[in-house]
């Protein structure tokens, strides 16, 4: 058992590895939705055993040769036309959309078209127009703005690749408490990514913090400890190190690690 992504934003799926030695990021040709299509290997060890995968299970054909990989590079040159196709044929429809990205399946025989949109798109004139162009099954596929930025990729305030697009396999739910746990200035721009939402890492980051704050004051706090009264003004998590202002105005460290 095997998870693959098909193509650049398609879905994640099961495969068998049909006795295959494959590592994570290689490239394949693989059984799907009628056809022959490709993708690149996720982490073996995160496939579901397959009593519990709920999808029927199709198989990896091969690794991808020279051949393979120079026909995948031609459907992306040709993926690029169709998109720009597409684009004139959105504003003729005049549909509120906004086409990302057009991929081709290995075999050729359907074209995907992902879009944003701020609502839902009645677009089905507009396949029956695309089909009759491409000559080709045809998909219209909405996609969120953080699918959008891990398409196009890009450097968060970190200075770091985004985390959505080096190695984020799904996108779980993000919430200002989890910024609120980190003590992060509840600032939109600032705990906000290039997509525009909450962070992705405030929740991978999350738990973490949870368990490495547990039994830490919170900053504005009065407690007490040996030296007498005082506020917390600092909290080291990491370190587990409390800046404390007494009440004659000096300043200590308490240490929570002992």
């Amino acid at each position: 058992m095997i998870l693959v992504r098909l193509r650049s934003l398609g879905p994640i799926f099961n495969y068998t590895s049909s006795g295959l030695s494959l590592k994570e990021g290689e490239c394949v040709i693989v059984e799907h939705d009628r056809g022959v299509d490709y993708g690149s290997v996720i982490s073996p060890d995160q496939a579901v055993p397959a009593g519990k995968s709920k999808e029927p299970l199709k198989k990896i054909l091969r690794a991808a040769g020279p051949n393979d990989l120079r026909q995948i590079e031609d459907n992306r040159v040709k993926a690029k036309e169709a998109a720009a196709t597409c684009s004139l044929k959105i504003q003729e429809h005049k549909l509120e959309m906004k086409l990302v990205h057009g991929e081709y399946s290995f075999d050729k025989s359907k074209i995907v078209f992902y879009f944003t949109a701020n609502g839902r798109v009645d677009f089905r004139d507009l396949v029956k127009d695309l089909a009759k162009i491409f000559k080709a099954r045809i998909e219209l596929r909405q996609i969120g703005v953080r699918d959008e930025a891990r398409f196009f990729g890009g450097y968060g305030s970190c200075g770091r690749e985004l985390c959505c697009a080096r190695f984020l396999r799904d996108f779980e739910p993000v919430t200002i408490k989890m910024a609120k746990e980190e003590g992060l200035p509840l600032n939109p721009p600032k705990i906000s990514g290039l997509c525009g939402r909450l962070m992705c890492c405030l929740s991978f980051e999350y738990d973490v913090y949870k368990t490495l704050s547990r039994g830490l004051p919170r900053e504005g706090e009065h407690i007490s400890v040996q030296q007498g009264k005082g506020k917390v003004i600092n909290v080291n998590v990491f370190k587990r190190m409390v800046s404390l202002q007494m009440e004659d105005g000096t300043i200590i460290q308490v240490d929570y690690n002992k």
